[in-house]
């Protein structure tokens, strides 16, 4: 499918949603936020995706700005790792209120929520916010230490 081209007054909602639309995108770019980096091959084993759509994904984000591919030649093969720009930094505070949110509105209307959403954000930005929906679905990270208990 060919990419949107921006040359006439575009609204801000249908860009931001051009940048960061897509199934994979955002978690794409919370992988890099949380390790620095990511690696190709590396990332395809962890998430459940395709590589051609995993491929398409990360092309878009390099496009967009958010995403750069740098290429370290002096080892064979070369090794290739994916970065966050500067502009992919800023998105990011962004996009953890959006998670914060949607864990909220999921919870308030009985959405079923994958475990996986709060295994891999652990870290106390979104503990602090979602601890006791946390606690109600099972995940409960460093229980002992936080003084949480599991909600029967």
């Amino acid at each position: 499918m060919a990419r949107t081209v921006f040359e006439d007054a575009t609204n801000p909602y249908h860009y931001a949603l051009h940048c960061i639309g897509g199934k994979w995108k955002m978690t794409i770019l919370h992988e890099i936020e949380t390790y620095g980096k990511i690696h190709f091959n590396q990332t395809l084993k962890v998430l459940p995706i395709s590589e051609k759509v995993f491929s398409q994904q990360l092309k878009e984000l390099i496009e967009d700005g958010l995403v750069q591919r740098n290429v370290d030649s002096s080892v064979y093969p070369p090794a290739v790792e994916y970065v966050l720009t500067q502009a992919g930094e800023e998105l990011i505070p962004v996009l953890d209120i959006l998670y914060i949110w949607s864990i909220r509105q999921m919870d308030a209307k009985n959405v079923p929520i994958d475990a996986d959403a709060f295994v891999v954000h652990k870290s106390e930005k979104y503990v602090n916010e979602l601890n006791e929906i946390m606690a109600d679905n099972g995940f409960i990270p460093d229980a002992e230490r936080r003084g949480i208990a599991r909600k029967k």
